[in-house]
C-alpha cells in the first residue's frame, strides 16, 4: 500500500510542477489584451487560466492527502516505537546520607 501511494504522490508532484510552470503570471494579462495571441488558445481567452488553476488546486489537495497518508502509514510501520513521555519514570531520589561510599578524612 505504501509503494502505491508513494508512486501516486510522485506522479502528482511532477504534474503539479508542469502545471505551475505552464501558468502565466498576473503581469502577462496586459500583453494578451493588445493581441498577445492567447485568445486563440484551446480553452479561450480566460478559460485556460480557470482550467489550469482549478486543476492545480485539485492536484494540490491530492498531494496534501497523499502526504498525510504516507506520514500516517510510515508512523504505523515503525516497530518498537516508544514515546519519550512514556519512557519517563518518576522516581524519588534516595537519601545521600546513607551512602556506601567511604568517608575521606580531612
Amino acid at each position: 500500500m505504501f509503494e502505491i501511494i508513494l508512486a501516486i504522490h510522485i506522479l502528482i508532484a511532477f504534474v503539479l510542477i508542469v502545471l505551475v510552470l505552464l501558468q502565466q503570471g498576473k503581469g502577462a494579462d496586459a500583453g494578451a489584451s493588445f493581441g498577445g495571441g492567447s485568445s486563440q488558445s484551446v480553452f479561450g481567452s480566460r478559460g485556460s487560466a480557470n482550467f489550469l488553476s482549478r486543476t492545480t488546486a485539485v492536484l494540490a489537495t491530492l498531494f496534501f492527502i497523499t502526504s498525510l497518508s504516507l506520514a500516517y502509514i510510515a508512523s504505523k510501520e515503525v516497530k518498537g516505537y516508544k514515546s519519550v513521555v512514556s519512557e519517563q519514570t518518576t522516581s524519588i531520589p534516595e537519601d545521600d546520607s546513607r551512602s556506601d561510599a567511604p568517608v575521606v578524612p580531612n
